[in-house]
């Protein structure tokens, strides 16, 4: 994709504000996951020819900043689309992925299926306590939540569920606490409630398929009732400067309409 070509049309920028999130094809090459495939089966010690070795639901694996994982972050349609989400010159480039959760086929229940929001700062405060960490209005540490597939992802391979339209939700809940925002633990004391009414949406597709999320938008992980490993990674584009939610120029991003408009 050359320089400065628009990843996104309108209409995805709109549904973006209304939904939470748009679903990106081919975000970054199909072999460029199988690469990171391998790397991450051998990260586990598992054989991915012998379910047998396949006692766990979930496994976690730390950031990897090693290639094919530098790349996926960072191919001209994702840059283009951060652009057209965060805006131009206000996000910074990832050098890795994050923690790739890896689901199993199992029965089990992986004990970290509820219904939650991505918070993005405190942990220096409370490092081992992560219901204690935060979100804010302005969405401090996070410019967007997205979920990159590095396997197919069926509806029967735990697909993220998410809640459409719930980060109007979310604003809403975060407003009255201003620049100090609410913990999860707080988020969290009714369920999140405030969204349950929401339909519900699978993050599905093939590998090199990125969802693109609004940062408060509502999601939460399931039990993989299929048959091939599901691989995924979830990190947040840093941002360079705080979201605002009012701009003397009027030059707010999707990121920062959607909040405006869940705001009234």
């Amino acid at each position: 994709m050359p320089a400065n070509t628009p990843a996104l049309t309108a209409a995805q920028i709109d549904a973006f504000i209304t939904d939470g999130f748009l679903r990106i094809d081919n975000a970054f090459p199909e072999d460029v996951a199988a690469q990171g495939r391998a790397i991450l089966w051998m990260l586990t010690g598992l054989d991915p020819d012998d379910p047998s070795t396949w006692t766990r639901p979930v496994i976690r694996l730390g950031d990897n900043p090693a290639a094919p994982f530098r790349p996926a972050a960072n191919t001209p349609i994702l840059h283009a689309a951060f652009d057209q989400l965060v805006g131009r010159g206000r996000w910074l480039p990832r050098g890795s992925l994050g923690t790739f959760p890896i689901r199993f086929p199992s029965p089990d229940d992986p004990g970290d299926a509820g219904w939650h929001i991505d918070v993005s700062f405190g942990w220096e405060e409370n490092p081992t306590d992560f219901m204690a960490w935060r979100a804010n209005i302005n969405s401090k540490g996070r410019a967007l939540l997205m979920l990159f597939l590095f396997s197919e992802v069926s509806e029967r391979d735990a697909p993220t569920r998410i809640r459409v339209g719930s980060h109007n939700d979310i604003a809403r809940q975060l407003a009255p606490a201003g620049e100090a925002g609410l913990s999860l633990r707080e988020l969290a004391a009714d369920g999140f409630a405030s969204s349950a009414h929401r339909p519900e949406a699978l993050a599905t597709g093939s590998p090199g398929t990125v969802y693109l999320c609004h940062p408060f938008l509502v999601h939460a992980a399931q039990p993989h009732h299929g048959t091939v490993p599901r691989f995924m990674a979830q990190p947040p584009p840093m941002p360079r400067e705080p979201l605002q939610l009012e701009r003397p120029d009027g030059d707010c991003s999707p990121v920062e309409t959607a909040i405006r408009q869940a705001l009234g």
